[in-house]
């Protein structure tokens, strides 16, 4: 076994799965571990003495990949004498059941280690591997009352909920844009999601909170913020003021020196209220971006799966969000397949799909997730069923996507710029209705001579299938964008 000398720092690489939560809760224990002094090295270099998987348990793939990426890890690791530590979802769902049935993990850390992570990979290092995480549910360590839950929160391990400067996070990328996390945990009892079970009862950071980790990111060469979190639709229902918060909150975050976008995601479409949707279609410095988790448009699917609304409901919604700002994007994942989904209710989601003009759509087939409501539904369709579903509504949207990307040929959009071109790829970046790694993104004319992190306003020139070709126009100096409000109306 290998272990560092007495004098020499101890080295860790981190490997991050699953959603922007995840990578913010990664730079939070890479902070915590260089803090401790740790020195984090490439997962590739050969070099670690701990490896820390940060596991995605959403759904049945994502888990998966997991283990695919803990054994690959401890493939790569076992030579050394290196060691290999799951943490993230997986090992907060799984706990000591996953550490039983994947022997090839060191050891199985939960949400309540990450506050002492140094001290637990040293005992990691040292042959005294703390026991594995035992799972529990996690909407019991939070009182349900408002009044009462910020108080209790101090006394819980909420991943993304403190923040100290200097010592909360440290990057992992130079990336020009960065995930922040508005909050931890969910209320919402959707039937298909176990997501609540292991992220806990909803939890608000604090604004100021918020606002001083924006200000950090901004000092170091973020451009683009990309406010993340279970549902941030609830951000700000257990503070004082209530659900009104994160409008008060986006005009904050436009001003943060070297901020030049605020991304908002996860919205509940049953949720967005017109004041937020106001603030997010029309202040300067917000993208006009609505990520609305639709899941279905069948009032009936809908019901079964414990969430609201209909095809009507939902393009009325998309038609108050197109009447303040025409060119905004909407996304949305969908769920097909569900228990007792009928021939008439797919049908429904493809009346909305077409008339909905959605920008990105994820479609999902339904699987069984352990301890949801929806696992014990009788009327599940044949998993050949629904994987044909799934390519039926994955070939319309697709075919809409396209369409939709036609439609902005000629407009203007303001594209960050996150790749620089070279001999063999062209430069690329995203518009303002472009959110990381989900939706299409914006391919600049060769020549341009643009690098990672500028802004520059463009005008689209052509497609390739959900991406925009684009010829650029004039570059964007840092914090001008939310000056000028980018020919948008007043916020």
């Amino acid at each position: 076994m290998r272990v560092p000398e007495p004098d020499a720092p101890r080295r860790a690489a981190l490997l991050t799965l699953g959603c922007a939560r995840n990578e913010v809760d990664s730079e939070e224990l890479a902070g915590r571990l260089t803090g401790s002094g740790w020195e984090l090295v490439d997962a590739d270099s050969g070099t670690a003495d701990v490896i820390v998987v940060n596991t995605c348990g959403f759904v049945e793939q994502a888990k998966k990949d997991s283990i695919d990426t803990l054994l690959a890890a401890s493939d790569a690791a076992a030579p050394r004498g290196a060691k290999v530590v799951a943490v993230g979802c997986l090992a907060e769902r799984y706990g000591a059941e996953l550490a039983e049935n994947l022997p090839e993990a060191d050891a199985v850390l939960g949400f309540d280690a990450y506050p002492e992570l140094a001290e637990r990979l040293g005992d990691v290092l040292g042959g005294h591997a703390p026991a594995p995480h035992v799972p529990v549910d996690r909407r019991t360590l939070l009182p349900i009352s408002p009044v009462e839950r910020p108080a209790a929160a101090n006394d819980v391990a909420v991943p993304g909920h403190a923040w100290v400067p200097n010592l909360a996070r440290t990057r992992l990328s130079d990336a020009p844009v960065a995930p922040l996390k508005l909050a931890s945990g969910c209320d919402r009892r959707c039937a298909f999601c176990a997501i609540p079970s292991f992220r806990g009862a909803f939890v608000s950071r604090p604004p100021d909170d918020v606002v001083a980790e924006a200000a950090w990111l901004g000092m170091h060469g973020v451009r683009e913020l990309v406010l993340v979190s279970e549902n941030s639709t609830s951000y700000g229902k257990d503070l004082p003021g209530g659900t009104s918060a994160l409008a008060r909150l986006l005009p904050r975050l436009t001003h943060v020196p070297g901020i030049d976008r605020v991304r908002v995601s996860y919205l509940q479409p049953a949720e967005l209220r017109p004041d937020l949707l106001e603030v997010i279609a029309t202040t300067p410095g917000v993208a006009p971006y609505f990520d609305l988790s639709f899941q279905h448009a069948s009032p009936a699917v809908l019901r079964r799966m414990r969430r609201f609304g209909s095809r009507e409901d939902f393009l009325a919604l998309c038609e108050r969000i197109r009447a303040l700002a025409p060119e905004a994007g909407i996304r949305s994942n969908v769920i097909v397949g569900f228990p007792g989904e009928t021939e008439e209710d797919l049908a429904e989601l493809e009346a909305f799909l077409t008339g909905a003009r959605l920008d990105a759509v994820g479609v999902f087939g339904y699987s069984d997730e352990d301890g949801t409501e929806a696992a014990g539904y009788d009327g599940k369709l044949p998993t050949e069923e629904v994987a044909a579903r799934v390519e039926r509504i994955t070939s319309l949207v697709d075919e809409l996507m396209a369409q939709r990307a036609e439609d902005r040929v000629g407009t203007e959009v303001t594209v960050l710029v996150e790749a620089a071109e070279d001999d063999d790829f062209e430069c690329t970046g995203r518009a303002d209705h472009q959110a990381p790694e989900v939706d299409g993104e914006c391919v600049l004319e060769r020549g341009s001579g643009l690098g990672p992190g500028e802004l520059v306003r463009a005008v689209v020139v052509g497609t390739e299938g959900a991406d925009l070709v684009v010829s650029p126009r004039e570059t964007v100096a840092s914090s001008a964008l939310a000056a000028s409000g980018a020919g948008r109306g007043p916020g």
